[in-house]
Protein backbone atom coordinates (compact mmCIF):
# COMPACT_ATOMS: atom_id res chain seq x y z
CA UNK A 1 0.00 0.00 0.00
CA UNK A 2 1.13 3.53 -0.66
CA UNK A 3 0.99 5.48 1.93
CA UNK A 4 1.44 8.77 0.17
CA UNK A 5 4.00 9.95 2.69
CA UNK A 6 6.91 10.75 -0.30
CA UNK A 7 8.52 14.03 0.33
CA UNK A 8 6.40 14.67 2.91
CA UNK A 9 8.49 16.61 6.09
CA UNK A 10 7.99 14.73 9.63
CA UNK A 11 8.95 15.97 12.76
CA UNK A 12 10.03 13.08 14.76
CA UNK A 13 10.85 13.98 18.89
CA UNK A 14 13.20 11.49 20.39
CA UNK A 15 13.33 9.54 17.00
CA UNK A 16 16.68 8.33 17.03
CA UNK A 17 16.02 6.07 20.02
CA UNK A 18 13.39 3.22 21.12
CA UNK A 19 9.59 3.90 19.96
CA UNK A 20 10.53 7.18 18.00
CA UNK A 21 13.48 5.60 15.96
CA UNK A 22 10.64 2.94 14.80
CA UNK A 23 9.27 5.67 13.89
CA UNK A 24 11.41 7.25 12.06
CA UNK A 25 12.74 4.63 10.28
CA UNK A 26 9.34 3.18 9.10
CA UNK A 27 8.73 7.06 7.72
CA UNK A 28 11.99 6.85 5.60
CA UNK A 29 10.96 3.62 4.02
CA UNK A 30 7.53 4.87 2.92
CA UNK A 31 9.46 8.06 1.29
CA UNK A 32 9.05 10.42 4.01
CA UNK A 33 11.29 13.24 5.00
CA UNK A 34 12.25 12.69 8.79
CA UNK A 35 13.29 15.53 10.50
CA UNK A 36 14.35 14.33 14.17
CA UNK A 37 15.13 16.48 17.24
CA UNK A 38 16.83 14.76 19.84
CA UNK A 39 19.13 15.36 22.99
CA UNK A 40 21.78 13.12 21.97
CA UNK A 41 24.16 12.92 18.86
CA UNK A 42 23.38 9.82 16.56
CA UNK A 43 24.83 7.21 17.05
CA UNK A 44 26.41 5.29 14.61
CA UNK A 45 24.10 2.21 14.61
CA UNK A 46 21.24 4.29 13.68
CA UNK A 47 23.04 6.30 11.04
CA UNK A 48 23.84 3.18 9.56
CA UNK A 49 19.81 2.04 9.87
CA UNK A 50 18.86 5.04 8.56
CA UNK A 51 21.47 5.58 5.69
CA UNK A 52 20.66 2.34 4.50
CA UNK A 53 17.03 3.62 3.34
CA UNK A 54 17.76 6.95 2.95
CA UNK A 55 20.35 10.26 3.26
CA UNK A 56 17.45 13.10 2.83
CA UNK A 57 16.78 13.30 6.17
CA UNK A 58 17.52 15.90 9.38
CA UNK A 59 18.70 15.94 13.01
CA UNK A 60 18.72 18.69 15.19
CA UNK A 61 20.18 18.45 18.57
CA UNK A 62 18.07 19.69 20.86
CA UNK A 63 17.00 19.27 24.78
CA UNK A 64 13.25 19.78 24.84
CA UNK A 65 13.33 21.27 28.32
CA UNK A 66 14.71 24.38 26.32
CA UNK A 67 11.26 25.03 24.73
CA UNK A 68 12.28 28.81 23.67
CA UNK A 69 14.38 26.89 21.18
CA UNK A 70 11.94 24.83 19.46
CA UNK A 71 10.04 27.58 17.34
CA UNK A 72 13.23 28.78 15.95
CA UNK A 73 14.06 25.02 14.48
CA UNK A 74 10.44 24.73 13.16
CA UNK A 75 10.60 27.69 11.19
CA UNK A 76 14.37 26.52 10.01
CA UNK A 77 12.83 23.24 8.81
CA UNK A 78 9.69 24.70 7.10
CA UNK A 79 11.92 27.36 4.92
CA UNK A 80 14.52 24.28 4.05
CA UNK A 81 12.21 22.38 3.40
CA UNK A 82 9.27 24.02 1.70
CA UNK A 83 6.87 23.17 4.34
CA UNK A 84 5.80 21.17 7.24
CA UNK A 85 3.67 17.57 6.82
CA UNK A 86 3.35 16.13 10.26
CA UNK A 87 4.49 16.60 14.21
CA UNK A 88 5.24 13.14 15.86
CA UNK A 89 5.76 14.27 19.39
CA UNK A 90 7.24 10.91 20.90
CA UNK A 91 10.20 12.17 23.10
CA UNK A 92 10.07 11.44 27.64
CA UNK A 93 10.44 9.48 30.64
CA UNK A 94 8.71 8.28 32.84
CA UNK A 95 10.72 9.15 36.06
CA UNK A 96 8.80 7.69 38.98
CA UNK A 97 7.96 10.78 40.62
CA UNK A 98 5.41 9.32 43.52
CA UNK A 99 2.57 11.13 45.67
CA UNK A 100 4.72 10.52 48.69
CA UNK A 101 8.22 11.92 47.79
CA UNK A 102 7.37 14.50 45.30
CA UNK A 103 7.38 18.05 46.12
CA UNK A 104 5.69 20.34 43.78
CA UNK A 105 8.38 21.82 42.19
CA UNK A 106 9.58 18.29 41.00
CA UNK A 107 6.44 17.60 39.54
CA UNK A 108 5.92 20.60 37.70
CA UNK A 109 9.47 20.00 36.81
CA UNK A 110 8.47 16.87 35.53
CA UNK A 111 5.73 18.11 33.62
CA UNK A 112 7.53 20.54 31.75
CA UNK A 113 9.90 17.46 30.72
CA UNK A 114 7.07 15.08 29.49
CA UNK A 115 4.58 17.85 28.40
CA UNK A 116 5.04 20.90 27.51
CA UNK A 117 7.29 20.90 24.61
CA UNK A 118 4.52 18.47 22.75
CA UNK A 119 2.19 21.61 23.68
CA UNK A 120 5.54 23.95 21.92
CA UNK A 121 6.35 21.64 18.60
CA UNK A 122 2.21 21.88 17.73
CA UNK A 123 2.18 25.72 18.42
CA UNK A 124 5.39 26.26 16.59
CA UNK A 125 4.23 24.03 13.89
CA UNK A 126 0.10 25.02 13.41
CA UNK A 127 0.53 27.10 10.59
CA UNK A 128 2.68 25.17 8.44
CA UNK A 129 0.50 22.19 9.34
CA UNK A 130 -2.79 23.91 8.56
CA UNK A 131 -1.23 25.00 4.63
CA UNK A 132 -0.15 21.31 4.16
CA UNK A 133 -3.60 19.74 5.58
CA UNK A 134 -0.96 17.66 8.07
CA UNK A 135 -1.48 15.39 10.91
CA UNK A 136 -0.70 15.16 14.29
CA UNK A 137 0.59 12.19 16.41
CA UNK A 138 1.09 12.03 20.02
CA UNK A 139 2.71 9.21 21.95
CA UNK A 140 1.04 8.21 25.08
CA UNK A 141 1.00 6.03 27.66
CA UNK A 142 -1.10 3.07 29.50
CA UNK A 143 -0.34 4.92 33.06
CA UNK A 144 -2.63 8.04 31.96
CA UNK A 145 -5.87 5.04 31.96
CA UNK A 146 -4.52 2.43 34.36
CA UNK A 147 -1.95 4.12 36.60
CA UNK A 148 0.92 2.80 38.02
CA UNK A 149 0.94 3.59 41.65
CA UNK A 150 4.40 5.42 41.27
CA UNK A 151 4.48 8.18 38.87
CA UNK A 152 1.96 10.80 39.54
CA UNK A 153 3.80 13.35 37.84
CA UNK A 154 4.50 10.99 34.37
CA UNK A 155 0.74 9.97 34.70
CA UNK A 156 -0.32 13.21 34.61
CA UNK A 157 1.87 14.56 32.01
CA UNK A 158 0.35 11.48 29.98
CA UNK A 159 -3.16 12.35 30.82
CA UNK A 160 -2.86 15.60 29.64
CA UNK A 161 -1.20 14.02 26.42
CA UNK A 162 -4.81 12.58 25.96
CA UNK A 163 -7.01 15.90 26.28
CA UNK A 164 -4.95 17.93 24.40
CA UNK A 165 -5.13 14.96 21.62
CA UNK A 166 -8.60 15.41 21.10
CA UNK A 167 -8.72 18.89 22.22
CA UNK A 168 -6.21 19.90 18.91
CA UNK A 169 -8.34 17.55 16.44
CA UNK A 170 -11.64 19.86 18.04
CA UNK A 171 -9.78 23.11 17.49
CA UNK A 172 -8.40 21.86 13.72
CA UNK A 173 -11.40 20.59 11.95
CA UNK A 174 -12.16 22.98 9.89
CA UNK A 175 -8.38 23.15 8.93
CA UNK A 176 -8.12 19.77 7.69
CA UNK A 177 -5.47 18.59 10.28
CA UNK A 178 -6.13 15.60 12.20
CA UNK A 179 -4.79 14.68 15.53
CA UNK A 180 -4.58 11.31 17.09
CA UNK A 181 -2.20 9.55 19.96
CA UNK A 182 -1.09 5.97 20.44
CA UNK A 183 -1.36 4.81 23.21
CA UNK A 184 1.59 2.68 24.44
CA UNK A 185 1.75 0.14 27.23
CA UNK A 186 4.27 -2.82 27.56
CA UNK A 187 6.84 -2.46 24.20
CA UNK A 188 10.38 -3.67 24.00
CA UNK A 189 12.57 -1.10 23.56
CA UNK A 190 16.10 -0.80 24.94
CA UNK A 191 16.02 1.13 27.56
CA UNK A 192 13.10 -1.09 28.92
CA UNK A 193 15.40 -3.80 28.43
CA UNK A 194 17.88 -2.25 30.69
CA UNK A 195 15.59 -1.78 33.02
CA UNK A 196 14.44 -5.00 33.06
CA UNK A 197 18.58 -5.99 33.73
CA UNK A 198 18.29 -3.55 37.10
CA UNK A 199 16.05 -7.11 38.55
CA UNK A 200 17.78 -9.70 40.41
CA UNK A 201 15.71 -12.79 37.90
CA UNK A 202 15.13 -10.54 34.66
CA UNK A 203 14.05 -13.21 32.82
CA UNK A 204 11.74 -14.23 35.66
CA UNK A 205 10.35 -9.96 35.46
CA UNK A 206 9.70 -10.39 32.05
CA UNK A 207 7.24 -13.35 32.51
CA UNK A 208 5.28 -11.42 35.20
CA UNK A 209 5.10 -8.67 32.91
CA UNK A 210 4.33 -10.81 29.60
CA UNK A 211 1.69 -12.95 31.55
CA UNK A 212 -0.50 -9.92 31.33
CA UNK A 213 -0.32 -8.91 28.29
CA UNK A 214 -3.74 -10.59 26.99
CA UNK A 215 -2.81 -11.11 22.93
CA UNK A 216 0.17 -13.98 22.75
CA UNK A 217 1.23 -12.95 26.10
CA UNK A 218 4.19 -11.19 24.90
CA UNK A 219 5.65 -7.41 24.52
CA UNK A 220 4.90 -5.00 21.93
CA UNK A 221 7.15 -4.46 19.29
CA UNK A 222 8.91 -1.40 18.21
CA UNK A 223 7.96 -2.28 14.65
CA UNK A 224 4.43 -3.14 15.57
CA UNK A 225 3.85 0.86 17.22
CA UNK A 226 5.98 2.29 14.67
CA UNK A 227 4.10 0.65 11.45
CA UNK A 228 0.65 2.04 13.13
CA UNK A 229 2.14 5.10 13.77
CA UNK A 230 3.05 5.71 10.12
CA UNK A 231 -0.37 4.65 8.99
CA UNK A 232 -2.02 7.00 10.85
CA UNK A 233 0.29 9.88 10.04
CA UNK A 234 -0.29 9.12 6.35
CA UNK A 235 -3.07 10.71 4.21
CA UNK A 236 -4.07 6.87 4.09
CA UNK A 237 -5.79 7.52 7.35
CA UNK A 238 -7.43 10.72 5.91
CA UNK A 239 -11.14 10.09 8.30
CA UNK A 240 -9.16 9.33 11.64
CA UNK A 241 -9.08 12.24 13.96
CA UNK A 242 -9.76 12.28 17.97
CA UNK A 243 -8.81 8.52 18.06
CA UNK A 244 -6.19 7.53 21.11
CA UNK A 245 -5.32 4.32 19.49
CA UNK A 246 -4.43 1.46 21.82
CA UNK A 247 -1.19 -0.88 20.18
CA UNK A 248 -0.82 -3.38 22.80
CA UNK A 249 -1.78 -6.58 22.45
CA UNK A 250 -5.19 -5.58 24.71
CA UNK A 251 -3.46 -4.61 28.01
CA UNK A 252 -5.67 -1.75 28.36
CA UNK A 253 -9.23 -3.41 27.23
CA UNK A 254 -9.06 -7.16 27.71
CA UNK A 255 -9.25 -8.77 31.29
CA UNK A 256 -5.99 -10.12 32.06
CA UNK A 257 -7.21 -12.42 33.93
CA UNK A 258 -8.27 -14.52 30.84
CA UNK A 259 -6.60 -17.57 30.29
Amino acid sequence: MDLQLKGKVVIVTGGSKGIGSGITLSLAKEGAIPVILTRSPLDDEFKSQIEAITTDYDFYEIDLNETDKIKGIVDEVAKKRGGIYGIVNNAGANDNKDLDSTSWEDFEKSLHGNLTHYYELVHASIDYLRESKGSILNIGSKTALTGQGKTSAYAAAKGAILGLTREWAAALLDDGVRSNCIVVSECWTPLYANWIKTFDDPEARKKVITDKIPFERRFTSVEEIADTAVFVLSPKSSHTTGQWIFVDGGYVHLDRALS
